[in-house]
């Protein structure tokens, strides 16, 4: 699991400024901040550029309008993207404004978004 815990430390600090009831949760590769039991966003380091992404869900609608923007790539880690996902390149969130923006944009598709299913506990 690689993340940068600088860039994390940043998403929790505006995460706690904006009092959003969230927790962490090691998962694709690196760390995810979930509120609601959904995934909101995370930090992952890209294998390839060793760049720090961010990973943001958004939503379908928001995603395809974000990709016209600099520094917004596809959410893919199996050679098809995640609908409704993004990945945010460091020179697109370097800024505090600019990480705020994407953190906002997650928390506001938050209650729109739908919770992963509940794998059921093996039983013994």
């Amino acid at each position: 699991m690689a993340f940068d815990e600088y860039q994390t430390e940043r998403v929790t600090q505006i995460l706690e400024a904006k009092k959003a009831n969230f927790f962490t949760k090691k998962m694709i590769g690196g760390l995810c901040f979930m509120v609601n039991d959904k995934m909101l966003c995370g930090m992952h380091i890209d294998k390839k550029t060793q760049s720090n992404l961010l990973m943001a869900r958004i939503g379908e609608e928001a995603s395809l309008a974000a990709f016209e923007m600099e520094g917004v790539l596809p959410m893919d880690f199996t050679g098809r993207p995640m609908k409704g996902y993004i990945f945010v390149t460091p020179e697109a969130y370097d800024r505090a404004e600019d990480l705020e923006f994407w953190i906002q944009k997650c928390l506001d598709f938050n209650p729109l978004a739908k919770a992963s299913k509940k794998k059921a506990k093996k039983k013994t």
